[in-house]
Order: C-alpha cells, then sequence, then structure tokens
C-alpha cells in the first residue's frame, strides 16, 4: 500500500487512538469522513467495516469489507476481518478459504482459523497449522492456547509440555519461551508447576493478559484463590474482552458471595464500554443461568437475540437458558441457529432438547444421529439419544441403559498401611476437609445444591490418604472393567482393560444438599465413593440422600422419572456408564454428606 499524505496519516492516528479506547462510534464517524474523501482507501474501508461490526451492523460491515477486496483481492487484513466476520455469520467454507489466503502471511488470521478448526473438532489441522511457530516458542499467547488445545485433543500434550521445558532450558532468559511453558504446564493439569513458570515470566516483564488468565487458573487449582482474583483482575485490566478471565473471575466471586449481581459487576463494566459484543452478553447469560437465574439469562439476551442478524453462537446461549424452563421457546432459537450454522454441534443438540421438550421425539431422533456420527463418544449427545429412543418406545433404550447390570456398586478395600476403613476414612475425612471452603458456595456450572466442591484435580493430590484413595480405586475399576467386557454399545466398544483418570473433585452436601441430574460430557465411566453420610442416607427405609438414575436433567414431553436407586453406604463406590443420568434426592439432617467422584476414559 503505497504512502499516505500527512493529513491522512494524522486521521488515522487520531482514530486508532479512539478505537483503542473503545470509542467506535467517534471512530465510525472520522472513518466515514475519511472514506467519502477517499473512497478507494482500501484499509480506510476495512476500519470503518470493523467499527460498523463493532456497533451491530454486520451486514454493512460486509459489504464494505468485499468493497475492499475487490479494490485489493490481496491485502492480507480485508481477508482475515472477512473471513471472521463471516465466521461468525456461520458461513465456515467461504471464511476458512478467505482465512487460509491470509494465514501464512498474519498471525491474527492463522489464530482465528486454528481456533475454527479446535472448535469443530480438527484439531490435526489447528496443530499442523500452528506447529512451525509454535512449538519452536515464537508464537502469541493466545496462539500457543489453540496449539495446546490442538495437542491434548491429539494426546499429544504430555509430548508438548516437554518440548517447552527443553526450550525453556536451553533459552532460560527468553520470556515468551517461558510463557508457552507455563500454558502448556497449566493444560496438562500440573499447576504448581505452570503457576512458577508464569509468575517468573510475569516478574520479567512478559505481562499479557493470556499469562495473567494462566497463572489464575493454576493458583485456582491450587485453592489460592484470592491471588487467583487478582491474577484475573489484572487480566481483564489489560484486555476487558477476555471472556474466559470473565467467566473465571465470576466463578470465585460467586464462591466467595454467593451474589449474581457481585459475580457479574465486572462483566457490566466491560458491557458498558463494548455494549454490542456479543461474546460478553452471552458470557453474562451463563453465568446468570450457572447460578440458577435460567429466565434473567434469557432475558439477558432477548433483545439483541431479536435481531435478524444476531451471532447464531448468542443464540444458542439464549436457547440454552430457554430451555430450562420453556423448550417452546428455545426451539425458533435453535432452529435459526441450526440454519445459519448446519454442522455446528452446539446449535444442533440445543435443537435436539428443545424437540424432545416440546414432545416431537421422531424429529429429534436424526439430529441424535448425526450428532453422534460426528463424536461417537460424547457422552451427552449419547444421552440425548438414549432419551429419545425411551421416549419413542425403542427397545436400544434398554440395552444402552441397563442400570442394574452398569451402575455397579461395590465396597472398597483398606489401603495400607491403614488396618480398617473406619481409620482410614477417619484420616480422609480430614484431608478432604482441609479442601473444603467451610463459608463457599456451590460453584457455578456444577449439579450440587447446598453444598461445596473442591477444584484441584484429586487424582494428582500429593496428600497420603488422597493417594490411598485413588490406589485403592484400581481393584474395583478393573473389576468393573472385567464386569462389562465387550460389546456394541458405547460403553463396552471401547473396553480395552485399560484406564485413565480424567478429573476427579470431592463434595461436601449439607442439609437440603443434592445433585441435580445430568450426565458427564468427556467422561466414559463416573463414580460415586461415600466417605461419610448422614444418618437419613443409612436409613433403608428413606431415598432421602440415594443416588437415582434415569431422570434426565431436561424438560422432555412426557416427563421420565427416576428408574433406579442406589442406597449409599459408608465405603461404598459406585460406577456407571458416562451417559447414565443421574442425581441424588436431597436430605435432611445436621451432618454433611462427603463424597469423592471421578471420571475415567480408556488409556489409549
Amino acid at each position: 500500500m503505497s504512502a499516505l499524505p500527512p493529513p491522512t496519516q494524522d486521521a488515522i492516528r487520531r482514530i486508532d487512538l479512539l478505537l483503542r479506547a473503545g470509542e467506535f462510534r467517534a471512530a465510525h464517524d472520522e472513518l466515514a469522513t475519511l472514506v467519502a474523501e477517499q473512497p478507494d482507501f482500501v484499509e480506510a474501508l476495512r476500519l470503518l467495516a470493523g467499527t460498523k461490526q463493532a456497533l451491530g451492523d454486520s451486514a454493512g460491515a460486509e459489504q464494505l469489507l468485499r468493497k475492499a477486496l475487490a479494490l485489493d483481492p490481496n491485502w492480507t487484513p480485508t481477508l482475515a476481518a472477512l473471513g471472521e466476520l463471516l465466521l461468525g455469520r456461520g458461513d465456515g467454507a467461504e471464511a476458512e478459504s478467505l482465512l487460509r489466503r491470509a494465514a501464512q502471511r498474519l498471525p491474527r488470521a492463522a489464530l482465528v482459523l486454528a481456533r475454527r478448526y479446535n472448535d469443530t473438532q480438527r484439531a490435526g489441522e489447528a496443530f499442523t497449522l500452528l506447529a512451525p511457530s509454535a512449538a519452536a516458542g515464537h508464537a502469541d499467547a493466545e496462539s500457543t492456547l489453540q496449539y495446546v488445545a490442538a495437542a491434548a485433543a491429539l494426546g499429544r500434550l504430555s509430548e508438548v509440555a516437554a518440548n517447552f521445558e527443553r526450550l525453556a532450558r536451553a533459552r532460560p532468559d527468553d520470556l515468551a519461551v517461558a510463557q508457552s511453558s507455563a500454558i502448556a504446564l497449566d493444560a496438562a493439569n500440573r499447576p504448581a508447576e505452570a503457576e512458577q513458570v508464569a509468575t517468573r515470566a510475569l516478574a520479567g516483564g512478559q505481562r499479557n493478559a493470556i499469562l495473567y488468565q494462566t497463572q489464575a487458573r493454576s493458583l485456582i487449582a491450587l485453592g489460592e484463590f484470592d491471588r487467583a482474583e487478582t491474577a484475573l483482575r489484572e487480566c481483564l485490566r489489560l484486555d476487558p474482552r477476555q471472556v474466559n478471565a470473565h467467566d473465571h473471575l465470576a466463578r470465585l466471586v460467586w464462591m466467595r458471595t454467593g451474589d449474581a449481581t457481585q459475580a457479574t459487576a465486572t462483566l457490566d463494566d466491560a458491557l458498558s464500554r463494548f455494549a454490542n459484543d456479543a461474546a460478553l452478553r452471552a458470557a453474562k447469560a451463563a453465568i446468570l443461568q450457572g447460578a440458577g437465574d435460567a429466565r434473567g439469562a434469557y432475558e439477558c439476551l432477548d433483545e439483541p437475540a431479536r435481531h435478524p442478524q444476531a451471532p447464531p453462537a448468542l443464540l444458542v446461549r439464549a436457547g440454552l437458558a430457554a430451555l430450562e424452563f420453556d423448550p417452546a421457546l428455545a426451539l425458533p432459537l435453535a432452529e435459526r441457529a441450526t440454519r445459519e450454522m448446519p454442522a455446528n454441534t452446539a446449535a444442533r443438540s440445543l435443537l435436539a432438547a428443545a424437540l424432545l421438550g416440546i414432545g416431537d421425539a421422531q424429529a429429534a431422533l436424526p439430529q441424535c444421529e448425526s450428532l453422534l456420527s460426528a463424536a461417537p463418544d460424547d457422552q451427552y449427545f449419547i444421552a440425548l439419544q438414549t432419551m429419545t429412543w425411551r421416549l419413542l418406545g425403542d427397545p436400544r433404550y434398554r440395552e444402552y441403559c441397563d442400570y442394574a447390570q452398569w451402575a455397579l456398586p461395590q465396597r472398597l478395600e483398606t489401603p495400607a498401611p491403614w488396618t480398617d476403613l473406619a481409620s482410614f476414612f477417619a484420616d480422609l475425612r480430614r484431608s478432604l476437609d482441609r479442601l473444603h471452603n467451610p463459608h463457599g458456595h456451590p460453584l457455578l456450572f456444577q449439579s450440587l445444591r447446598h453444598g461445596t466442591e473442591t477444584t484441584a484435580d484429586l487424582s494428582r493430590s500429593d496428600d497420603p490418604a488422597i493417594r490411598a484413595l485413588f490406589a485403592a480405586f484400581d481393584a474395583p475399576i478393573r473389576r468393573y472393567l472385567e464386569h462389562i467386557r465387550n460389546g456394541p454399545e458405547p460403553l463396552r466398544r471401547r473396553n480395552n482393560g485399560r484406564y485413565r483418570f480424567n478429573g476427579s473433585w470431592s463434595v461436601r452436601l449439607r442439609s437440603s444438599g443434592f445433585h441435580t441430574n445430568h450426565v458427564h460430557p468427556r467422561g466414559w465411566i463416573s463414580s460415586a465413593c461415600y466417605i461419610d453420610l448422614p444418618d437419613v442416607a443409612t436409613d433403608a427405609n428413606e431415598d432421602a440422600g440415594s443416588l437415582t438414575f434415569g431422570e434426565p436433567g431436561l424438560i422432555t414431553t412426557p416427563a421420565l422419572h427416576a428408574e433406579h436407586v442406589v442406597r449409599p453406604e459408608v465405603g461404598m463406590l459406585v460406577l456407571f456408564p458416562s451417559y447414565f443420568w443421574h442425581g441424588t434426592v436431597p436430605f435432611t439432617s445436621v451432618r454433611t454428606r462427603l463424597t469423592v467422584a471421578f471420571d475415567v476414559v480408556p488409556e489409549v
């Protein structure tokens, strides 16, 4: 692009300052004047398109970008901007074509394209695209996040983390490498190491939003919530539109206060500056829904969702909120999102759930089949399909959901060096109690009500009693694998006789506490191990505190009820397929209910 005359350079500098300050209307007006004076100024057209998009005029933005592309078909920033806009609208094929043309010359385009690949379960393409720069430690923080996410999906996370550790040893003063190493260690569930590396990089001057967010995630896993909150606030000071940081901060504030208004205060501040940011608005709705206010979440999105050009992701978020209280309200939102993004799994799963909610299981069935053809091991999609079969009276439901056969209670054996289960559980209770916040509120987006849940992965704990517990789990897990054998169903076809833990936690419920009905989408085999129980849970004549199977966590027409009940006992471990809908019955007692749970997946 040729050199600009001084007056134009001055105008661009003023506009740049306005854009950095979030003053999109003022920037738009200056750019409109500039484009009127210089209608073939490609970069001004691109910037004007950006302001229109920020102000909610996606159609106007697209028109300007296409004009700019016609004037200069090879201007990389225009290719990237139009590709990103089309992605948000759901036009993936053209968007990917444009982004591929830009990706070799513009890191932002490579980042957006890699995120698209990861979001559409094409981790191999994302990994290949980013590897040349990321593996050498030259990628920025956001690109490294996508590279690490792709590695995790491909089962190559340990390899990538080890590579960054080698680079860090070879280039100890390279803060970008340290940042990459921290991101990989955090993703690999090595929070203590990740936090140390992130803190050193920040102290050395590598201060950006993603690194603060990485530090915060590690601190949360370590239970250092105050320091994590400080790191997240610094992250959002640097980038107030960082949605994941808003999500983590809201969770921390909710745990501390149980107040949705306080939890969303920072998001509200960001929305006052970026009122048309659909991702921020959807994030606020998700937090409200996670806090139990589905109607408030829907109201947050109702007006922008009515816009004919509302982003499909916003439609899905609004539909998920409506699904909790009125599936008929969710259905048109799901249909609009699916029209815009026919291959999008979130839109299609919302559509299936809404159809089940209004009583049209026959129409939901092909949606479930399509979802499972793309992701056959997704436990939520399997749960949707089994619900559909149950409503249709399809015999395959009983084949997949044989609760008496596959929800298997077993008695734990006492691990060495303890001599009896009572003394072992006494030590274990003390260890778990230290991890529960006595004044905390339930985590957002979790199934529990009236209780607390730990945040660290217990399977990685160094505590002797907790480590002994997970060692004691091995024998019953292996017996379960032998019990289920092999077969065509989603549970048995993945059974290769080997397993690994894929997340573990402890829950402590107070009086009136319970779990809402849910499944574990990323699991294979799930569990409940009973460490301490209120008196009522040991009463054989009471269902209070019991584990129930078969009642969905979604509205269906007609309603579906639980079909199987397991009454817990101290020392019992129950193993079951992760796609089984399960929840618990509330109890009343002065004593708490303490459990440990985990998911396992096949070890490949």
